[in-house]
């Protein structure tokens, strides 16, 4: 398995957890094999400060689906997780392919407008890594860590990095130039997937190593080839030190 074609989802989070699964199905048995596919973030639930237990068990039940799913995709989203060392909510990364859980993150950077830090365990920034996806170095950013410059530099030899989010549309304008800055910095594909929601940004995108950018605010699924001689030619041809 390789990947072929890299997919950001747009798509509104319900009250219904299960309307939610439902829909975020549909959207992946429309992506081709050998799809990477990134989700927004805690697309199956929201937040729901209200019911955290229930919106975890959600999360819960709906990974044997997405091993299911991922036989020949790779799929990325973050969900409710229990810390049972600490008790205390996470908002996890999970990254399913083949079958099975291959990379799993909890969100190391709460954004604390949204009261996050009174509800979830924030992680250490020293578990943001790199990990493989079919031989090419993968990342991901979640939401608010986008904006911590330093964390580009941890990830700086990825090929791809990925961004599920749920970004305020108050502040759309940065998601989208931190997100094309990080492509070029880091010369890299970068895939944004964020919530489409009446008050969230949209602007999930694709954007390549040269910085071009694939968006599309009205569209649910977002999609290009993937072509990894680009990330070798922005790299040999302008020689930033990044190998």
């Amino acid at each position: 398995m390789t990947i072929s074609n890299l997919t950001a989802l747009q798509f509104v989070t319900k009250e219904n957890f299960k309307e939610n699964l439902n829909t975020l199905i549909k959207y992946i048995n429309t992506c081709e094999k050998n799809s990477l596919i990134t989700a927004p973030e805690l697309c199956l639930t929201g937040y729901s400060y209200d019911k955290l237990q229930e919106a975890y068990e959600a999360s819960v039940a709906a990974i044997e689906v997405l091993k299911n799913l991922s036989i020949h995709k790779t799929i990325v989203l973050t969900m409710i997780t229990l810390n049972k060392k600490y008790q205390k909510y996470q908002n996890t990364a999970f990254v399913f392919s083949q079958g099975d859980i291959i990379y799993k993150q909890s969100k190391a950077k709460l954004f604390n407008l949204n009261d996050e830090s009174k509800y979830f365990l924030q992680a250490d920034t020293k578990d943001i890594k790199l990990f493989n996806v079919n031989g090419f170095k993968v990342a991901i950013l979640i939401c608010f860590e986008l904006r911590f410059i330093r964390l580009w530099i941890q990830l700086q030899t990825a090929d791809i990095i990925l961004i599920p989010s749920m970004w305020g549309v108050l502040r759309k304008q940065n998601l989208e130039q931190l997100s094309q800055a990080l492509a070029v910095a880091n010369q890299c594909y970068v895939i944004v997937s964020n919530s489409s929601n009446d008050n969230m940004a949209k602007s999930s995108a694709i954007i390549s190593p040269f910085g071009k950018v694939v968006m599309y605010d009205e569209k649910e699924i977002i999609q290009t080839s993937f072509h990894p001689l680009d990330i070798k030619k922005m790299r040999r041809y302008l020689d930033v030190g990044i190998n």
